[in-house]
């Protein structure tokens, strides 16, 4: 067990939220389900003192969770959630808490392949309410392979190349840039007009992946295959970058790009820095994020003109795709002494009036339950529009595991940095994703 658990990556994905709650009195009604841990015991209703601890990797929400800990509080006086949040070596920690026979009640994964890597310890919630509040799609980033839903949405999620509508009005870009010729055009213009094409955050290992994941879809389906598959085909070693020319040439010439055109000292340039140049205006287009950051953009220039577009993978105008979809799941310890109370706790997060308002309102994302409302952003709601008339793409991010995940941003820095050529960056890629790509390795 601790030798799995040894393999995991050193940090999970920053951009995980935890998922919203809340209290009305119709939460009185919801009982643990009939499941697995929320059938375990007969008290969970009962007012016996309880304490849930909670282990996520979200700092940025910490007011939010307080928001529907309190809520919770009115509906549930005898229970207690004791909070703890860490960024840094978030996932070495979980593995030594686990590894100490000492899992916290509820605990945070990335989603997909990691919902198989944790299976063991993870409640089966499979016919909660919970379960069946979840969206299909997001439903299925929760799904272990044979079938158990073992974890549940901190949020919805967006992944999109974001883009400053000023900037481009500006150096009279009239459409954003859907190919990788019109993109080039766009640079010219920006250029001609003195603006910084891109703001990136090359310092962070995780914005590679989300960018990745864009090139994913597109050689899947250039292959003929699903993206799930060409990932399985990728970390079983049957195919590999240079199969792919969307990923071997398409991919490395946008990194290549971003770079040449990006904003002074990529490798030293972080999350926050990265939102403030482009906040700022320091540059028109944002590599490697996703719907969180609005927030905090609008904090920085509460008038920012914000856009969303898919990244322009090649020159198939039906291959630049937003993409949407859960990428981190909470999970609730089968072996908790309070199992039972904290199934009741998140069938009434997400079935309560509260619950699915404070998605929305309080924490302001995007909620994975249906019935939710969207929230006041610029992003969800051209999200919303886009998907009236285009079809997402794949999250194809999930499909392997943050261990992998980690090495491949490692490499890509190495890369930028000059320590490694292309080739040698794909080939150590490659042997990362048979290595660490797998919950089953």
């Amino acid at each position: 067990m601790l030798k799995k658990f040894m393999a995991l990556s050193a940090s999970l994905l920053l951009v995980g939220l935890l998922a919203g709650c809340g209290g009305n009195n119709n939460a009185a009604n919801n009982g643990a389900g009939t499941n697995g841990a929320g059938s375990a015991s007969g008290n969970a209703g009962s007012a016996k003192e309880v304490t849930i601890n909670m282990f996520t990797a979200s700092p940025e929400y910490t007011e939010a969770f307080n928001a529907y800990i309190a809520e919770y509080k009115k509906v549930k006086p005898n229970v207690t959630i004791n909070l703890e949040i860490m960024q840094a070596d978030y996932n070495t920690v979980l593995k030594s808490k686990i590894a100490a026979g000492s899992t916290p009640d509820v605990f945070q994964t990335t989603a997909g392949g990691d919902i198989d890597t944790f299976a063991e310890y993870s409640a089966d919630l499979t016919n909660e309410p919970l379960a069946a509040a979840m969206t299909d799609a997001v439903r299925s980033n929760m799904t272990s392979t044979d079938g158990k839903v073992l974890g549940f949405p901190v949020k919805g999620n967006l992944f999109v190349l974001m883009y400053n509508k000023k900037l481009l009005a500006d150096a009279g870009i009239t459409e954003v840039p859907e190919t990788v010729a019109q993109m080039q055009d766009a640079i010219t213009k920006l250029e001609a007009k003195g603006i910084k094409p891109f703001a990136n955050a090359y310092k962070e290992w995780w914005v590679w992946k989300h960018i990745l994941q864009h090139y994913v879809d597109a050689a899947a389906q250039d292959a003929g295959t699903d993206p799930k598959t060409l990932v399985a085909d990728f970390i079983a070693g049957k195919t590999t970058f240079k199969d792919h020319p969307v990923m071997y040439n398409n991919f490395f010439e946008f990194i290549d790009t971003t770079v040449k055109y990006g904003t002074d000292k990529p490798l030293e340039r972080d999350s926050n820095a990265q939102v403030s140049d482009f906040a700022l205006g320091k540059a028109a287009f944002m590599t490697g994020k996703g719907a969180w950051d609005e927030e905090a953009i609008k904090k920085i220039t509460p008038d920012f003109q914000l856009g969303i577009m898919g990244y322009p993978v090649s020159d198939k105008l039906e291959q630049s795709m937003i993409i949407t979809g859960a990428d981190q799941a909470l999970r609730i310890n089968k072996d908790s002494p309070v199992a039972a109370e904290t199934i009741e706790f998140f069938n009434w997060l997400y079935t309560s009036e509260y619950g699915k308002s404070w998605f929305s309102t309080v924490a302001k994302v995007i909620p994975p339950i249906k019935a939710a409302p969207l929230p006041d952003l610029d992003m969800p709601k051209q999200m919303d529009e886009i998907l009236k008339t285009e079809k997402s793409g794949d999250l194809s991010v999930i499909y392997s595991l943050d261990t992998f995940h980690q090495k491949f941003g490692e490499l890509m820095q190495a890369y930028i940095g000059g320590s490694k050529t292309k080739d040698q960056a794909i080939d150590e890629i490659q042997k990362a994703w048979i290595q660490f790509g797998s919950a089953a390795q």
